[in-house]
């Protein structure tokens, strides 16, 4: 069926591209395979998907999302078979990647000018016209546009994580999207798509940490890896090279290597270490030159940026815990608070940006106690109904303390102080709100706050057993206590008492 017009001399394969072969006849099958089998491009050989109905055809390109191109027959089970193949991968699965060339014996009954027009394929031939050559040819061109439409998606998917990190991109938990986001850009730069990388290309960027280096964002064989070892399964070479850099505090090209190196004020060195099958020709080395200049200046505004939050976060703390000393508190109360919140809004969904807001904020709680006396902070037995009043106005002097201040974190602290002592039935101090009426932060910190009490030893009181926290906490679900964040303390009781047991 095929003439013989084409001779391929292999390269050694690097990895292989998929391609699906659909049709109802086994011959052309095998035909297809003899002709297209030998076929070696950019360092990849082809390997091939048989399937011989249309709902076969479906079931595997569900399961592999990495089809570069389908030979599709029109007619098999039914007469517009392969058409409902093309509906169902570009509207359904939306795929829009996959190269489709429709192939059929029978032109007829599927017109070429009416289906090029209303189906999304890429190339359309009748089985006689086929010649191995003509074969040869349209599958070097799909599998070449295929290649471009991946790095025009990784370079999309690269700045998308860029974009998406940006607006909080100074929080810690964000710099690991800015990195795989920067990757992703030097990737499709280069002209490598994503299943070269992962196949054969080794790219990752690190930060060097005393003896061994913190993978921050990784591509290819990297992806999973967090740590690089002097002793690591994956290349002892690797382990050499960016120590190598470091010592040498210079970036520098190997081979088909480049290892990049940018420092930061903090005495963080940055490293970035890429590899491409073939090497660099010139213009590559000055893009990677620049490209990792500016990377370097990113990460240095980062990490000044992050110092500047890192230095206010840890104020915070320190007042925070300046004030409980004061009312002789258990140590670490405020770094607990923090984390118990923390908990609870990660599984209530909040943002990152929600939830590191409130964490600094916590520490702020009981800011108000600055202006009770000592005598009534740290009394040993039960306050009189008086100190009692007394002692209740800490929630209001925090709040004013806090409340005329545009920062962010502040806000929130004049919240948390303002409301922590709240009730969810409306009984509770100084504002007697009720239920959703109390802002989550101050929910939250409520529960944080007296867990922390209960669980702790103070002036006035041993630390409670475990099992008597538990049943305060149920019976004070829909009382004192918003009953959802109840439900998620008795729920995490493992990970409340781990910070406890870690902070005391």
């Amino acid at each position: 069926m095929f003439a013989a017009e084409n001779e391929i001399k292999p390269n050694a394969p690097q990895g292989h591209w998929l391609l699906q072969i659909v049709d109802d006849d086994p011959e052309i099958h095998r035909i297809t395979e003899l002709v297209l089998g030998d076929i070696i491009f950019e360092d990849k050989s082809i390997k091939f998907l048989h399937a011989y109905s249309a709902a076969e055809a479906l079931e595997q390109i569900q399961l592999n999302d990495d089809i570069a191109l389908i030979l599709l027959d029109v007619v098999m089970e039914k007469d517009d078979a392969g058409l409902r193949v093309v509906e169902k991968v570009r509207r359904e699965l939306k795929n829009e990647l996959v190269r489709i060339i429709l192939r059929t014996g029978q032109p007829g009954q599927a017109p070429e000018r009416e289906i090029i027009m209303n189906y999304d394929i890429n190339d359309y031939k009748e089985k006689t016209e086929l010649t191995s050559q003509k074969l040869f040819s349209s599958v070097i061109s799909s599998l070449r546009s295929y290649r471009d439409l991946k790095i025009i998606a990784q370079s999309k998917k690269g700045l998308k994580h860029i974009i998406e990190s940006s607006a909080d991109l100074f929080l810690p938990r964000q710099l690991n999207r800015f990195a795989s986001g920067v990757l992703m850009q030097l990737v499709s730069m280069m002209g490598l798509e994503e299943g070269a990388i992962l196949a054969h290309s080794d790219c990752f960027a690190a930060t060097e940490k005393s003896d061994f280096f913190k993978v921050i964002a990784g591509m290819g064989q990297f992806q999973e890896i967090t740590e690089i070892h002097s002793d690591s399964n994956i290349s002892r070479n690797l382990y050499t090279m960016l120590n190598e850099a470091v010592d040498k505090k210079s970036s520098f090209f190997m081979d088909d290597i480049y290892v990049g190196y940018f420092p930061t004020s903090d005495c963080e060195n940055n490293l970035l270490y890429f590899r491409k099958i073939g090497g660099f020709d010139v213009l590559e080395q000055e893009l990677v030159r620049t490209f990792a200049i500016n990377v370097g200046i990113a990460f240095e505004n980062i990490h000044l940026n992050r110092e500047i939050l890192d230095t206010q976060s840890e104020l915070l703390y320190v007042l925070g815990e300046t004030v409980e000393t004061r009312s002789r508190e258990t140590g670490h109360h405020v770094i607990r608070i923090s984390a118990y919140a923390d908990i609870m809004a990660e599984q209530l969904g909040m943002s990152m940006i929600e939830r590191d807001l409130l964490k600094q904020a916590a520490p702020l709680h009981d800011i108000g106690k600055i202006g009770i006396e000592d005598k009534i902070l740290n009394k040993p037995g039960p306050l009189n109904d008086e100190e009692f009043e007394i002692m209740k106005t800490h929630a209001r002097l925090g709040y004013d303390i806090l409340k005329n201040t545009r920062r962010s974190i502040m806000k929130a602290g004049a919240i948390v102080a303002h409301q922590h002592h709240e009730r969810w039935d409306g009984k509770g101090y100084p504002q007697g709100l009720k239920g959703e009426e109390i802002h989550i932060y101050g929910r939250i910190i409520a529960i944080a706050d007296v867990f922390d009490a209960l669980y702790s030893k103070r002036v006035y009181k041993d630390a409670w057993e475990v099992q008597r926290i538990i049943i305060y906490f149920k019976k004070e679900r829909g009382r004192q206590f918003d009953p959802e964040l109840v439900d998620i303390v008795l729920k995490e009781m493992d990970k409340f008492l781990k910070v406890r047991d870690e902070l005391k």
